[in-house]
């Protein structure tokens, strides 16, 4: 029986298996512990690989076999969201309250079953925010937080981790103008991580885990755009 392999105490950041040992079942597990250093997390998803996991297990890396990404270019905008946007009930800003979006998306997801945002993971990507490397955006109405999401950038690609919101239509209006503004800034790819039917509306796609990593091994080669974002 095929197992994950465990990683060693005071492995090297970059001590993952080949991303063709990830287990058929549960599809992609690939690995188990290490720790969520920066270096270790910026190091996995530049090898295509991502945690998720429970309070109440150890940390879990995952690299799905099929994986659901967004091509800027290739975005989808319904029309009724497009009547929407064009009332300019939100309003719009990029890092203004990372820790209040990742709690938010925290909440979001307990009520749907328990959350994989767990502690650990909210103070690790808290770090990658103030290194510059993670960041959020926000939708506000009447001066209140009521949606928006949170993600990594490296080299061209945004790899987006979660998403919030209180009001309808908030997350989606956040969404597709971050994705109107990553193609400005010439983002080629958005990782989506697992396959969903609200993502797919946008016009994501799966793609093998082969071709997803010669993308990573093409747009991530340099860091960019390092700092605190605003929209342009």
């Amino acid at each position: 029986m095929q197992k994950p392999y465990w990683i060693p105490d005071k492995a090297k950041v970059d001590d993952f298996p080949p991303l063709e040992q990830a287990l058929q079942y549960p599809d992609g597990l690939i690995a188990i512990g290490g720790d969520l250093s920066e270096e270790r997390i910026i190091m996995a998803y530049k090898l295509g690989i991502f945690p998720w996991y429970n309070d109440n297990e150890p940390i879990l890396w995952w690299s799905p076999n099929q994986r659901m990404v967004l091509f800027p270019e290739q975005l989808k905008v319904a029309r009724s969201l497009r009547k929407i946007m064009r009332k300019n009930k939100f309003t719009l800003t990029l890092d203004q309250s990372f820790k209040e979006v990742i709690t938010a998306c925290a909440g979001f997801r307990h009520n749907q079953n328990g959350t994989w945002i767990t502690d650990d993971m909210q103070a690790a990507y808290y770090h990658l925010h103030v290194r510059g490397v993670a960041h959020s955006v926000e939708a506000w109405y009447e001066d209140n937080l009521v949606g928006g999401l949170y993600g990594i950038a490296l080299g061209k690609v945004f790899f987006g981790e979660s998403m919030f919101t209180r009001v309808s239509d908030a997350s989606k209006v956040a969404f597709v103008n971050f994705v109107w503004q990553l193609q400005n800034w010439g983002y080629e790819l958005i990782d989506c991580q697992i396959t969903s039917d609200h993502l797919r509306h946008f016009g994501a796609v799966e793609i093998p885990r082969s071709k997803y990593r010669k993308l990573l091994d093409k747009l991530c080669k340099q860091d960019r755009n390092i700092g605190r974002w605003k929209f342009e």
